[in-house]
């Protein structure tokens, strides 16, 4: 019988050679895909598709402790998020934090909203 410390060893580094397979294999097939190409750009509608579907129905019709969570408070935090997002010239990282921040912010100082 094994060694639960050996069992654990095997099962990480298995893990990592796991992953670092696919990686590999992505990186060799990533040099013959153009960006340019149709399906590529399907490929990229498609996903932005999806991720807008999720972000609207956590913020619509959420699950867990968000629903606990007004629709109000979702909305704005949302909202404030997404023009930071803009005013920001369209920098991810602030429409973030502000967003986030908001969300707190509310939760913490008005949760009867």
């Amino acid at each position: 019988m094994m060694d639960r410390s050996i069992t654990l060893i095997l099962l990480t580094l298995g893990g990592i050679g796991a992953t670092y397979v696919w990686r590999a294999v992505g990186v060799i097939f990533a040099t013959k895909i153009t960006t340019d190409s149709p399906v590529f750009l399907w490929v990229t509608v498609v996903s932005y598709a999806m991720l807008g579907g999720l972000i609207a129905r956590m913020i619509v019709m959420p699950i867990g402790p968000l629903v606990e969570v007004s629709l109000t408070v979702r909305l704005l935090s949302f909202a404030t998020g997404l023009a930071c997002f803009f005013l920001t010239g369209k920098r991810i990282f602030p429409g973030v934090i502000i967003g986030v921040g908001l969300f707190i912010a509310l939760q913490y100082f008005y949760p009867q909203i």
